[in-house]
């Protein structure tokens, strides 16, 4: 990527920031919401419903098809929305096994590995211990904390991988309208994601009653922050991003507590702390 591709648009940081931080909030409690719905229609269901009807939502809001894309775009949003649906795909099912806020604490690696990579100051290395010691302390390797399913903690950490991609490829599209790149992304998720949940959830997927509430799942959870994600990239570096973005893991923590009772021990939450703390750190200018 060129220093032209990463070089952000004029604008309010400050605005950016609060609508990144709307962003997690919204997100974070349509994932909540999300969860009480994976034993009726399954977790690809519900993935069926966030990426599929948030793809609606926005083609019909935007309307990108009046701005035609050039191969370059076209390429880089393909890849952007593929991203989208396995990241999503991929946190619901580490939410089908772990607790919300350990998964996205898992996850986070991804946006701190994109902000360690574009700055390598000394107080990185600092960071990293932090965000190391945090992972250590939440994952099984160890007898002090309690044992999480190795499969969800793989599930997220893919998820990792993909929201880093995420936020390479955000940044390559955002030069878009954000809307009208949202809704070309939101389409090609959907192309890739809906099958699978029509495969897996089938029929179930037309009940009225969870229509309803996959609706508030695919506004709350991916139309809403990620239009305003992609309005905040146009002026923050993918470094600035990915500081705001850290604080995703204490939210989830808190949505999972609020809305599930997922309740975490107290070295859980110390945990999830130092990998705040070393996301943070990480983007401090």
């Amino acid at each position: 990527m060129s220093k032209q591709e990463h070089k952000p648009a004029a604008g309010n940081p400050w605005l950016a920031g609060l609508a990144l931080l709307c962003s997690q909030l919204s997100l974070n409690l349509g994932a909540a919401i999300a969860k009480h719905l994976f034993p009726a229609i399954g977790v690809e269901g519900v993935t069926a419903y966030r990426v599929g009807i948030s793809a609606l939502v926005m083609l019909l809001i935007f309307r990108p098809w009046r701005t035609p894309l050039t191969w370059q775009q076209a390429r880089n949003v393909a890849v952007y929305g593929c991203v989208i649906g396995l990241m999503n795909l991929l946190i619901y099912r580490a939410f089908d096994h772990i607790p919300m806020g350990i998964a996205v604490a898992i996850e986070v690696a991804g946006p701190l590995t994109v902000a360690v990579w574009s700055s390598h100051r000394p107080r990185d290395f600092i960071a990293v211990c932090l965000a190391v010691a945090g992972l250590y302390y939440l994952l099984p390797i160890h007898g002090h904390v309690d044992q999480l399913d190795p499969v969800g903690i793989a599930y997220a950490a893919g998820a990792a991988v993909c929201w880093a991609l995420y936020i390479v490829f955000g940044k390559r599209v955002s030069s878009m309208s954000g809307g009208q790149s949202v809704a070309w992304g939101m389409l090609a998720a959907s192309l890739f994601i809906v099958p699978i949940g029509v495969v897996h959830s089938g029929a179930a997927l037309l009940t009225p009653s969870f229509l309803l509430i996959g609706l508030a799942i695919a506004v709350m959870s991916s139309a809403l922050p990620y239009t305003l994600e992609m309005l905040s990239m146009r002026t923050l570096s993918s470094r600035t991003f990915s500081m705001f973005s850290s604080a995703a893991p204490a939210l989830s923590a808190l949505a999972g507590m609020v809305v599930l009772g997922e309740m975490l021990t107290v070295t859980q939450w110390l945990a999830i702390a130092a990998i705040v703390a070393a996301s943070a750190l990480t983007s401090l200018r």
